[in-house]
């Protein structure tokens, strides 16, 4: 998750020196800080959910030996009942937690390479990849109807269009301004009625996408993605209603259809990739978070909880959009259960657990940035 993000940010910001462009304008701000503020909070939370729960079933759950079975680890369980294997309500829970994990892990991670792939395929071959070309007939109708409702909205709520653009910052110059520079798409609100008569126009009487060519489709790509942008800044001001917001939101995602989407060989690509990754290198990750981490061995309890939490935590992060990083989740679940059981963290651990943290987003950062700065220089 850090490399990636990092990976992408250096990009951008070496784009933006070499071009002179504002690094406001070259990064979404906003949205770094928002996967910044993920990236951080995500394994506060899971530290304090695992904790709370252990401390729960110390609480609740060691009334009696049958229970008191929980908080035993394998070799306590071997040692004074003679068995190897978990309870088994306790095994079940510990599968299902397990598979919980590794479903959201996928989900989460899955988003993030099916993203990078669709990343670079746009970038090196637009003219297959930069607009859905399986599209059918009702998905570009779809996406049609949805720009013709955006444009009544904002002829029937002008005040909302206005009160937009009075909110966000100034417009940038447009390309016939200054006929001497080069033709830069820039979005912002006061051009977005413009935005959506050009749209109109591309997709009138459009059947297929086959039928425009390499430069209309980035134009077409562009604008939807401009006024589906513009549609949700307009939905989170205060004076829209409820109403207003749901039906924004879907006009959104209808427009979008076409342009956010991955096709089925990518997708199945990634999973295999991912499963393929897990079953040749899961054992040093899985030895450090399941036995470097804490002083103790880890109890059935400690296991479950720990699981529980970066399932449902990192599930969370995967519906909503958000990159976090399943690792580092799950190694701050396990560590606030030892923390609270009385075990204790190795501060050896998690110490190069930090580090790694803290050190991979820069270095990520200033590797991508210096080859891709190498590639325009070697590349003609």
């Amino acid at each position: 998750s850090h490399t990636l993000i990092g990976a992408i940010i250096g990009i951008g910001l070496t784009n933006a020196l070499l071009t002179g462009t504002s690094v406001v304008d070259a990064l979404n701000i906003p949205k770094m800080i928002g996967i910044f503020l993920s990236l951080v909070i995500s394994p506060i939370v899971g530290l304090v959910l695992a904790g709370g729960m252990v401390f729960i079933l110390r609480r609740c759950w060691s009334g009696n030996k049958k229970r008191r079975r929980i908080h035993m680890t394998p070799a306590e369980r071997e040692k004074i009942d003679g068995k190897k294997k978990p309870p088994f309500w306790t095994r079940i829970a510990l599968i299902v937690s397990a598979i919980g994990v590794s479903y959201s892990h996928g989900a989460n991670d899955g988003q993030k390479g099916i993203g990078l792939i669709m990343l670079v395929l746009i970038g090196v071959a637009p003219a297959g990849f930069i607009v859905n070309l399986n599209a059918s007939g009702y998905d570009i109708t779809r996406t049609r109807d949805a720009v013709n409702h955006l444009e009544q909205y904002y002829q029937q709520h002008g005040d909302s269009l206005a009160q937009m653009q009075q909110l966000l910052p100034p417009a940038l110059p447009a390309p016939e301004e200054h006929p001497g520079s080069p033709k830069e798409f820039h979005c912002d609100a006061s051009r977005v009625m413009p935005a959506i008569e050009r749209t109109q126009s591309l997709l009138n009487n459009l059947q297929s996408y086959d039928a425009l060519n390499v430069e209309q489709r980035s134009q077409l790509r562009r604008l939807l993605m401009c006024i589906s942008d513009t549609a949700d800044k307009t939905a989170r001001l205060k004076d829209v209603s409820a109403e207003d917001q749901r039906f924004l939101g879907k006009l959104k995602g209808d427009m979008l259809n076409t342009v956010e989407y991955a096709p089925v060989w990518i997708i199945i690509a990634v999973a295999l990739a991912l499963s393929l990754g897990t079953m040749v290198g899961w054992r040093r990750v899985a030895t450090t978070i399941g036995e470097k981490i804490g002083k103790k061995g880890m109890t059935y309890a400690q296991g479950m909880s720990a699981q529980m939490t970066a399932a449902v935590s990192i599930g969370v992060a995967s519906y909503t959009g958000m990159p976090v990083s399943t690792t580092h989740v799950l190694s701050s679940s396990v560590a606030g259960t030892m923390l609270v059981d009385g075990g204790g963290v190795q501060g050896r651990t998690i110490k190069n657990i930090l580090l790694a943290w803290i050190f991979t987003l820069p270095v990520s950062i200033l590797l991508s940035g210096s080859l891709y700065w190498l590639a325009l220089k070697l590349v003609p």
